[in-house]
């Protein structure tokens, strides 16, 4: 059997067996009822969630040594990521089978992402630096507006916690890695603070062999000749975050945040290769609580994405979008367990860019309320939301989500929602391509899960359809994007954790079933999603030593709208280790892809073969 689908089979019969949420370090894997989660932009335990919701926090992201977000995030229940070459090159996430800008992604709170292409530089955001990842699975537009329609993605950066204490981080690994990382940061009676600084860099590796035949004129990957660029591809990076907080009182409190990330980026094309880019992340939030059921608070931010691009050392153009937004929410409780939440959002999108724009900014401003309660074993939750948005006037969403618990262990939920994107610049004012005239994208979402929480094991099994109306494509007739499509995707998540004689193990298997439902790729399957995938996390400790693996498998998937161009499954396995030589001092390893599997989640861009790092860490508690 080849070595993909035996780990795929491993992956999936363990997940079966004993499958959600990776390993934790210092929780036990039953412990969710003190998990907090935002997703519906109130703090509430994972236990009462409604919406489908995977936490991963500060313990599991050290103990998992991910190299970066989308390495932490990659096959986990819902995701399916496509990579164009390793380490910095850009990366785009699928949620539950929609589209790569269908993911709305905060930072601290704030809204993240490049208003021209619509993306997430999820290769840009630094891992080190985030202390929690919270993944919300399903249409949320009714409390956040345009973009969610698969689901929410939150990070949220490094809160530090007890006395003054440093860390240092020294990393090294293959392909010439090296990286080093410097912070502190401690809490008082009535404030706290924090900073890190982090540099990386690797040769990476030959990011694409890419495809150009000048006769056919037939491309993929990055255009160019094959294999006639196969040198190494490298990355460079220094990150900052700055953050802190105060409480004047038992009212009112302020806290702020800053987040930088300059890129150096190599990659292989005839027009661009390298690109300097910025990911900058700066926000604050004042919160007054004048009572046990009152709560104001305002937040407000810039997001800033660029990137200067270049021919060898010839400058080849730049992009720079800015994303200010603001939001005003108030928390009422108006009975015992019960809680109506309203709100005001702000938010503006500005480019600037060597390329002419017709538009250049646009503003969207919108007012959402939300209803939660609980009755004995019952939950409900209710949201509506109005957008006023600049270029395409009113639109309304809501939701509405059940739950209830039963026989001691389960609980049955159930809900329905709508949600919409909004063009994007490119889409809508590119030069020769944009089309002004588009339409936002719409959906409706119904879900249906089931749960088993356990003093040591927990299993859930959540199923959706999504219907998504005027998806947004390339239209040969006009030579212009247009909505010309309509998409059906079903999907089910399965996904568990248990703790096993000091064993933990957790994992999840995904099945999604996309579908073109109209044009004239009617029955065609959407673009590189997998339809089956599978995570499994397994860890232990003995003493100060510390062992685990990591296993992924994703199935085949097809590049191309058209199912022309079809990319294999395939299946990873990391080992990990970990020694405590003193409370403060400790030292990783891992082995990434041991068995060198060779695949692509983009044609034409490879991925890394067999790779070694190790982080030696030190970081005293406090």
């Amino acid at each position: 059997m080849p070595i993909h689908r035996l780990t795929l089979a491993v992956a999936c019969a363990a997940a079966l067996a004993l499958p959600a949420t990776a390993f934790a370090q210092d929780q036990d894997a039953t412990d969710l009822d003190q998990v907090v989660v935002t997703s519906n932009r109130t703090a509430v335990s994972v236990n009462d969630a409604l919406t489908p919701v995977e936490v991963i926090d500060s313990a599991q992201i050290r103990a998992s040594q991910a190299r970066s977000l989308p390495d932490l995030l990659r096959g986990r229940a819902g995701i399916s990521i496509a990579n164009q070459g390793g380490q910095g090159k850009l990366t785009t996430l699928f949620l539950r089978g929609s589209e790569s800008d269908h993911v709305l992604v905060l930072v601290d709170g704030i809204r993240v992402g490049s208003a021209t292409s619509g993306l997430t530089a999820f290769q840009d955001l630094p891992i080190e630096m985030i202390d929690r990842v919270e993944i919300v699975r399903g249409p949320r537009s009714s409390l956040y507006g345009a973009d969610a329609i698969g689901g929410v993605i939150q990070v949220f950066t490094r809160r530090d916690r007890g006395s003054f204490a440093p860390r240092i981080r020294l990393d090294a690994g293959s392909h010439d890695t090296q990286g080093y990382g410097l912070g502190f940061g401690g809490s008082s009676e009535r404030g706290w603070f924090g900073a890190d600084f982090q540099h990386s860099r690797t040769d990476g590796i030959n990011a694409c062999y890419g495809l150009f035949d000048p006769v056919t004129f037939e491309g993929g990957g990055c255009f160019i000749a094959r294999d006639s660029q196969p040198d190494r591809d490298g990355y460079e990076k220094d990150a900052l975050s700055l953050r802190g907080g105060v409480s004047f009182n038992e009212q009112w409190s302020l806290e702020g945040h800053a987040l930088r990330n300059e890129g150096d980026n190599e990659y292989d094309g005839d027009f661009t290769d390298r690109s300097e880019t910025v990911q900058q992340v700066i926000g604050g939030k004042l919160r007054w609580r004048p009572s046990e059921r009152v709560d104001l608070h305002l937040t407000a931010g810039r997001n800033e994405d660029s990137s200067d691009n270049f021919l060898g050392d010839a400058p080849a153009g730049f992009f720079s979008t800015d994303r200010d937004s603001a939001t005003l929410q108030g928390d009422f409780g108006i009975a015992q367990n019960q809680l109506v939440s309203v709100g005001l959002d702000w938010l503006r999108d500005s480019v600037d860019a060597s390329t002419p724009y017709d538009e250049t900014e646009r503003d969207n401003k919108a007012a959402f309320v939300q209803y939660q309660g609980r009755f004995g074993a019952q939950s409900l939750e209710a949201s509506v939301r109005n957008d006023d948005n600049e270029q395409f006037g009113n639109h309304t969403t809501g939701s509405a989500a059940w739950g209830m618990a039963f026989a001691e262990h389960w609980r049955v939920t159930a809900g329905y929602g709508t949600a919409f994107k909004a063009p994007t610049f490119n889409e809508l004012y590119f030069p020769f391509f944009g089309n002004p005239n588009l339409d936002p994208e719409e959906s409706e979402t119904w879900e249906l899960g089931l749960a088993w929480r356990g003093d040591a094991f927990n299993v859930h099994l959540d199923t959706f359809q999504t219907d998504v109306d005027d998806l947004i494509a390339f239209d040969i007739s006009i030579n212009l994007p247009n909505n010309v499509e309509e998409a059906r995707i079903r999907g089910a998540e399965l996904g568990a954790d248990a703790t096993v004689a000091d064993w933990t193990f957790a994992g999840a298997i995904s099945y999604v079933d996309t579908e073109n439902r109209s044009g004239f790729f009617e029955g065609n399957e959407l673009a590189r999603r997998a339809k089956n995938s599978a995570r499994l996390d397994v860890d232990r400790a003995f003493g100060n030593f510390r062992v685990g693996l990591t296993a992924v498998g994703e199935g085949a998937r097809y590049d191309d709208v058209a199912n022309t161009r079809r990319l294999g499954g395939y299946g990873t396995l990391d080992l990990r280790a970990e020694y405590a030589f003193t409370p403060a001092w400790s030292l990783q390893a891992r082995a990434a892809n041991v068995f060198d599997r060779d695949y692509e989640t983009v044609a034409f861009y490879n991925q890394p073969g067999r790779e070694w790092y190790l982080t030696l860490r030190y970081a005293p508690a406090n």
